[in-house]
């Protein structure tokens, strides 16, 4: 290391290279700089620390606080958790209003929190702090969603049992979220890997169970052989899986599923209730896809036309197409495919049936990939008009949705359009739009007039229809002949509900050996709890884990002492998760999951915060699971979630991006001849300058470069610790700046220069209160707060700041709540005194922002009790009215400006801003004055001595 100062003594002192564009590590540095003197630069080179990319980074020289944070926020933590300050009472008070806030149940990863995670944490916190001083019951918990892969994962590398990582993780999670003030009631808190909790889940797949809602069946799913486990669809990315990238492939396994298509109308027709964001409830509706159609059957016969004794049932929207109808097409898992495939074309379907298997739903419905596909060597009749169709195996088509099958009308759908010209088939156009041009050549999608649809063997005869009126005529039709019928189709399937994993729920089923009937245990066998293994390793047969607890699985019926064995696959992550919310209401119940009076009070959630990620899969599974539990008379609402949040991403510091040519020379971004053989190198951004709305290099602004801030994650290296911006800048410098960063719902790029701004606020807030720090550096006890009674633009200032940012939080615009504030210590630092009836409301408004600051300074005003309880302050309307005018002011009779005063301004306050006023005191200054004439609100005219006065 070197510093561009050199002289002796030299001093060390440890610091750390902050992450940035092109610099990633956090590495201790040993840097040496002159007695009492900070050196004016700190270069750490290339060779110094393993290469920055050839680069120097400059490091941060350490933060001098602005106000002692370090000491204020570790005592009034230790005081909120001495004194119990958030508990939630467990009597509930029904006269009094509840307000129930919640954040997404967390998943406690090794990996911490990064500055991303408590941007949702916070907006709760404000929310419960302020409800609680506007006189509410509060309940605000946390808990963790702690089963799952990710700790199994960890736990097969290490062999450290899953229970000691989560517990680890857990401890981190909690400890980073209490040094950031959040005012939860920890003794809520909840696991869903605590046998206490998961003995509900259980209990809930019970109810399931009973009500013909959890049932087994052998269907295809996504087997990953390296993790040894299902996954869902989501959790597989272009054949391989999310964690890991192990490759996975289809296979039919025999599976617990939830029906949760029983409740499919309901969870459509309540979203309409719902005051959550459009796009998500537009979200589940789309996951939900209920469609109105028709069933068809379509008789398989072989190339010769013999009947073979098949029958295909295809699902459509548009009957009114059947005489459209040039080819069938199956999912490549369709149960009678190997009946379907004829001698010829055998191999060749079992060989494309294998490779489809190993791509992802995703990867198959993607419009923009090549159609591929395999004839069958079979055909079908269609119903309406006899002939016979050939029957393909295509990708695109799922077997999850519908029936598996497909009736392809060509002219009138994209995909099918696409497969028939690559394949060759026929396509027959049977609709026409309203302007009678049926000669484009692409497919017409839209609704229209029916030709080409008629035919005299069948009976039917649709020609000169609309496509509504057909499509009934059709359904009609099908239903005399005995073709089909009417069917509402869902894309919603069944929840696939087990795991092949160790660290999950288990099944509170066990399987009799002499028949091997299912068997319900009884409730008062709950929890069965997770034995205790070693070796959590796949067993490579696709038997679980859990197989390998011989004497756990070996057991016997409670009732009928018949031997039996225990299911050994476990529940997905999504269990535990499904009713959370509802246990916070009463934790600690042995008896039942939740006491009635108690959900009666609490229930719904009023607010629930979390990212949109979760929108369709845990939304929709709670809501599912709750509906259930309304229906057995466990909760006494429809719906768990009353309004939604969701909190937009903080994105790491922005990375700038050069591009060189093959030849090495940089080339602007905005140049029209970028080719994709220009590779890419990141600027640090000392070395970066904005020119109007571009980024350029500082020492050739001619090259525009790529500004770009990304996702935080571990692989870009641009995570940022909560605990290193608290330590550096204090827990409300981190929340004030997180809700000032801009609207809670919007993604938005984090910069420490940013914190930094809103650390200097809150700065001058504990100067204008408690006063310049002394001469050896500490503050004075107490405040400088005065007894003297305040002005009227001081009244008006503070109530506008009230009025503010009350609609604010309640809107939850929770940055232009922080700009009201600046606004108002801003017009603060102008006045004269500080009288304590001015100060004590704006550090009432201050708290939920940042709390311990709050507190120390509502202590120094002389309260010797916490404010969190204490009445939020009210605007009042006669200081909210702008009664403000302006008042011409003439010198000898002639006007020469105008000032702003309040209608009811006195006489010597109105001289006392002309005078202040630039414009005017020139008139004044070194003048006497021999009379003043005011007139209120009206006019100032001041008479002087003189007979004239300078022009």
């Amino acid at each position: 290391m070197q510093t561009q100062t050199q002289t002796q003594p030299r001093a060390a002192l440890r610091f750390r290279v902050l992450p940035s564009t092109a610099y990633t590590p956090r590495l201790p540095f040993v840097v040496f700089f002159p007695r009492n003197r900070w050196p004016a630069r700190v270069w750490c080179t290339a060779a110094e620390n393993g290469g920055f990319l050839g680069e120097q980074k400059q490091l941060q020289m350490p933060h001098k606080k602005a106000y002692p944070f370090d000491e204020i926020e570790p005592r009034w933590q230790r005081f909120w958790e001495e004194n119990n300050t958030f508990r939630t009472p467990e009597v509930v008070d029904t006269s009094t209003p509840k307000c129930y806030i919640l954040d997404m149940f967390p998943y406690p990863s090794g990996a911490g929190l990064h500055v991303g995670h408590p941007l949702g944490y916070t907006a709760t916190d404000i929310l419960s702090r302020y409800k609680r001083m506007k006189g509410f019951n509060v309940l605000h918990p946390m808990g963790w969603d702690a089963f799952g892969l990710p700790a199994e994962q960890y736990a097969i590398e290490t062999g450290t049992h899953p229970r000691i990582t989560t517990k680890q993780n857990i401890k981190r999670f909690r400890s980073q979220l209490k040094s950031l003030g959040f005012s939860y009631d920890w003794d809520r808190e909840l696991s869903t890997t605590e046998p206490e909790y998961y003995k509900w889940t259980q209990w809930i797949f019970l109810q399931l169970f009973k009500k013909g809602l959890a049932y087994q069946a052998e269907i295809p799913v996504n087997w990953c052989p390296a993790l040894g486990t299902v996954l869902a669809n989501e959790e597989v990315i272009n054949g391989v899986s999310e964690r890991g990238g192990h490759p996975v492939v289809r296979r039919p396994m025999r599976q617990w599923i939830l029906k949760i298509t029983a409740y499919a109308d309901r969870l459509l027709e309540d979203l309409d209730e719902l005051d959550w964001p459009e796009s998500i409830k537009e979200m589940q509706r789309n996951w939900i896809g209920r469609s109105e159609g028709a069933e068809l059957e379509f008789h398989v016969v072989d190339s010769e036309g013999c009947d073979l004794g098949l029958e295909l049932s295809v699902y459509t929207t548009r009957p009114d197409t059947i005489f459209g109808v040039t080819f069938l097409v199956v999912a490549p898992e369709y149960l009678f495919l190997s009946s379907l495939a004829s001698e010829a074309q055998h191999d060749i379907v079992e060989q494309y049936r294998e490779v489809a298997l190993r791509k992802s739903d995703l990867e198959r419905t993607d419009l923009q990939k090549e159609k591929t596909g395999v004839f069958s060597g079979s055909y079908a009749m269609n119903p309406a008009n006899g002939e016979a169709i050939p029957i393909w195996v295509a990708d695109y088509v799922l077997g999850s949705y519908g029936t598996g099958a497909i009736m392809a009308v060509p002219a009138h759908d994209s995909r099918d359009h696409e497969f028939a010209l690559k394949y060759d088939i026929p396509i027959v156009r049977v609709v026409i739009g309203t302007d009678k041009n049926h000669h484009n050549r692409e497919p017409y999608v839209d609704d229209g007039i029916m030709i080409n649809s008629s035919n005299s063997s069948s009976g039917l005869d649709i020609n000169g229809l609309s496509c509504k009126d057909a499509a009934a005529k059709v359904i009609n039709w099908l239903e005399i002949t005995g073709y089909g019928k009417k069917k509402v189709n869902y894309k919603l399937r069944d929840w696939l509900f087990a795991r092949q994993r160790y660290w999950g729920e288990p099944f509170p089923v066990i399987y009799l050996d002499d028949s091997g009937e299912v068997v319900p245990l009884p409730e008062k066998e709950l929890p069965v709890v997770l034995p205790e293994l070693d070796d959590f390793n796949p067993t490579g047969t696709g038997e679980p884990p859990l197989a390998k607890a011989t004497s756990w699985v070996n057991t016997a019926d409670p009732i009928s002492g018949r031997p039996a064995r225990r299911e050994t696959n476990t529940m997905p992550q999504w269990a535990g998760s499904c009713w959370y919310y509802l246990r916070f209401m009463d934790p600690k119940n042995s008896k039942a999951l939740v006491d009635k009076d108690k959900e009666r009070y609490w229930g719904p959630v009023d607010i629930y915060v979390g990212g949109a990620e979760h929108s369709v899969l845990h939304l929709l599974y709670a809501r599912f699971w709750h509906k259930l539990l309304y229906d057995i008379g466990v909760v006494s609402s429809k719906e768990p979630f009353k309004c939604l949040i969701n909190q937009g991403l903080i994105l790491g510091e922005v990375e700038y991006t050069a591009l060189r040519d093959p030849q090495g020379n940089l080339v602007s971004a905005d140049s029209t001849v970028i080719r994709d053989n220009y590779y890419q190198e990141k600027v640090p951004a000392e070395k970066v300058s904005k020119v109007g709305d571009f980024y350029v290099i500082k020492d050739d602004p001619s090259i525009r470069l790529i500004a770009r801030a990304y996702k935080m994650s571990k692989s870009r290296g641009n995570v940022i610790n909560p605990d290193d911006v608290v330590s550096e800048y204090g827990a409300d410098s981190l929340r004030l700046y997180e809700m000032f960063m801009g609207p809670l719902r919007d993604s938005k790029t984090w910069s420490t220069g940013g914190i930094e701004g809103v650390h200097r606020f809150l700065a001058r807030i504990w100067r204008l209160i408690v006063g310049p720090n002394l001469s050896d550096g500490s503050y004075s006890d107490g405040s400088v707060a005065t007894d003297d009674e305040p002005s009227l633009d001081q009244l008006r200032a503070l109530h506008r700041c009230i009025a503010k940012v009350t609609e604010e939080i309640e809107e939850t615009r929770l940055n232009t709540g922080i700009s009201a504030m600046m606004e108002f210590i801003n017009a603060a630092y102008k006045w004269d005194d500080q009288p304590k009836s001015i100060l004590e409301p704006f550090v009432l408004l201050l708290s939920p922002f940042a709390p311990h600051m709050a507190e120390e300074l509502w202590f120094r005003l002389g309260h010797q009790e916490t404010l969190a309880y204490e009445q939020f302050p009210e605007a009042q309307n006669e200081f909210l009215k702008d009664s403000s005018i302006v008042l011409p002011v003439q010198i000898n009779g002639k006007t020469r400006g105008t000032i702003i005063v309040d209608e009811s301004c006195p006489e010597d306050d109105a001289f006392r801003l002309a005078t202040q006023d630039k414009k005017l005191s020139k008139y004044l200054l070194g003048k006497t004055i021999k009379r003043k004439i005011y007139v209120p609100g009206r006019i100032l005219n001041v008479i002087l001595d003189q007979q004239k006065v300078s022009q």
